[in-house]
């Protein structure tokens, strides 16, 4: 199916979004921010689950986080398009504030833990260091179950964003403490659609290459020769062979352009094997 314009805020009629949750996560704001807050919302538990919903059609989207600026590349998400047979529709860029808070009235000596998921606890490493030196740390699922174990106990401080605050009570002790004030998180959508060209798009692919001198050389020549710009480039070990590795390539230009068509034309002859993500519109990095 072949949509004639982007889904960004503007939904079909009672389309549903899975998405990676609970409620008061980063994606869930990504997901608000893209469709809107009245948008039939299905919080699940892993991004493999978000995945799985979209492939069999129990959800018309997914949204996954897929790398941090700070922190990098989300390994599961990636591994998950190797084998998805869903296709990026859309990326929604927003930026992420941390923030220390903890029960209203609570008395900071008396916090005995400091609780978030990993990615917040590592987007903080030199803030916790120089204020909460000789507090221990423990990581969660999510930095909403970090905010809902603070709400039950006076005694624990959590780090997330202010939509968790909200939702369960919290007092914002400290806003903003990112190491990186420039910190944002690009998300996916997924769906079982294409998109058509919009004049500022980016694509997605997965090349297999064999394990040999010039590999990598032989991938970006292409790019160079038609002036296709590469806007990302990583590797993930390949799920089916030791030693052999799999390119996460990004670029700016939709599958349909010709520019791209050429590249891909010569890039099939230069690897083992290319797996189209998608083309999409370019989501606005805030500034």
């Amino acid at each position: 199916m072949l949509l004639s314009d982007s889904v960004q805020n503007e939904p079909p009629e009672n389309a549903s979004v899975a998405f990676l949750g609970p409620l008061g996560t980063f994606t869930h704001a990504a997901v608000d921010q893209h469709f809107g807050a009245d948008v039939d919302k299905h919080s699940l538990s892993t991004i493999n689950d978000v995945f799985l919903q979209v492939e069999s059609g129990a959800a018309r989207y997914g949204v996954v986080p897929v790398e941090n600026s700070t922190e990098g590349a989300v390994n599961n998400t990636q591994d998950c398009l190797i084998d998805t047979s869903a296709q990026i529709v859309a990326e929604v860029v927003i930026p992420i504030a941390q923030n220390f808070m903890l029960q209203a009235g609570s008395n900071l000596e008396h916090i005995t833990r400091i609780v978030s998921h990993r990615q917040s606890l590592a987007q903080c490493r030199r803030w916790l260091s120089e204020h909460c030196p000789n507090t221990p740390i423990e990581e969660v699922s999510s930095n909403a179950e970090a905010a809902r174990l603070a709400a039950e106990d006076p005694h624990t401080a959590a780090i997330a964003g202010e939509r968790a605050a909200q939702l369960y009570g919290l007092e914002l002790r400290y806003k903003a403490i990112q190491d990186q004030q420039s910190n944002c998180t690009r998300f996916l959508v997924l769906a079982n659609e294409t998109v058509a060209p919009t004049g500022h798009d980016k694509s997605s692919i997965l090349v297999y290459t064999a394990n040999k001198p010039g590999a990598l050389f032989r991938i970006l020549e292409p790019f160079n020769t038609y002036q296709v710009s590469l806007t990302k480039i990583e590797t993930r070990p390949a799920p089916d062979s030791v030693w052999a590795y799999v390119f996460f390539i990004d670029f700016e230009g939709h599958v349909q352009d010709r520019s791209v068509q050429q590249v891909l034309e010569q890039l099939k002859e230069r690897t083992v094997k290319i797996k189209q993500l998608g083309s999409y519109p370019m989501a606005q990095v805030p500034a």
